[in-house]
């Protein structure tokens, strides 16, 4: 798929495209298929929205950990209902990346092996310690927000900010298979790409630590980004998942730490 632009900036970003991201990047049950644009328009055009679908996940995240702090529920058992929620609104999706790329990119020396293992259903030794400490670090961190009374202004952004990350590395790499999720969704245009940077740059506003969280992110996705082509040559839908959750454990501490400090 090609990165020319659709005529006139802002009929690159439709209402219709919110729906089509949400349908690929949930397990909501929603009308449309993540496939099927209403207008017929390739799905990465819709790349765009990726950061308001984490505005729909992180706001749920919130909600549930904001019901269960009502209920007398200490901050690390109310940390758990949030990411339990956030974890079942989208399959798990983002942390399966992270599990296969650990595996993958540590446990093959070639390009071709490393595809295959991060192919593989099955989790290795690598995919059990990232899933684990990223699991472990997201409750802590999510733990700690909800006791200093700033859950919402951290969760949040960090959801919006990781996913807008995600379409960059959709747009700057190119796939590193001949199939899967990534290659099915396509290559984001360019006003795409932008619109979802900007979005995620929106959130990242309403943090205390704006500065840090971008500063960050930034340097947290262009690494990601370096290893996967150094790896494997390119991006795939595990990368992006990854890089999704590497990005919301960065937003998520520099925002724990500025709360703190």
């Amino acid at each position: 798929m090609d990165r020319s632009d659709i005529s006139g900036p802002w009929q690159a970003y439709r209402p219709g495209d919110v729906v089509i991201a949400l349908g690929l990047l949930t397990r909501l049950p929603l009308p449309a298929s993540a496939f099927a644009s209403l207008s017929g328009r390739a799905p990465a055009r819709a790349a765009w929205a990726y950061p308001l679908v984490g505005l729909v996940i992180g706001g749920a995240g919130v909600a549930a950990a904001a019901l269960a702090t009502g209920v007398g529920l200490a901050p690390g058992v109310s940390a758990i209902f949030g990411l339990g929620v956030m974890v079942l609104l989208t399959g798990a999706m983002h942390e399966d990346g992270l599990a296969d790329c650990a595996d993958g990119f540590w446990g093959g020396w070639t390009r071709e092996r490393r595809l295959e293992i991060m192919k593989d259903s099955q989790i290795g030794t690598y995919g059990v310690i990232a899933l684990t400490l990223g699991l472990l670090l997201r409750w802590q961190l999510i733990a700690t927000l909800i006791g200093a009374g700033t859950l919402a202004a951290g969760l949040i952004p960090a959801a919006m900010v990781s996913r807008g990350c995600m379409v960059w590395i959709m747009y700057r790499l190119p796939h590193a298979r001949s199939g899967g999720l990534s290659r099915q969704t396509g290559t984001p245009p360019r006003l795409a790409m932008v619109g979802a940077l900007i979005l995620g740059a929106v959130a990242a506003l309403f943090t205390g630590a704006w500065v840090c969280v971008i500063g960050a992110s930034l340097a947290v996705t262009l690494a990601s980004g370096a290893l996967a082509q150094a790896k494997i040559g390119g991006q795939t839908g595990d990368v992006l998942g990854a890089t999704q959750q590497v990005v919301e454990i960065t937003v998520l501490t520099a925002i724990t730490a500025a709360t703190l400090s």
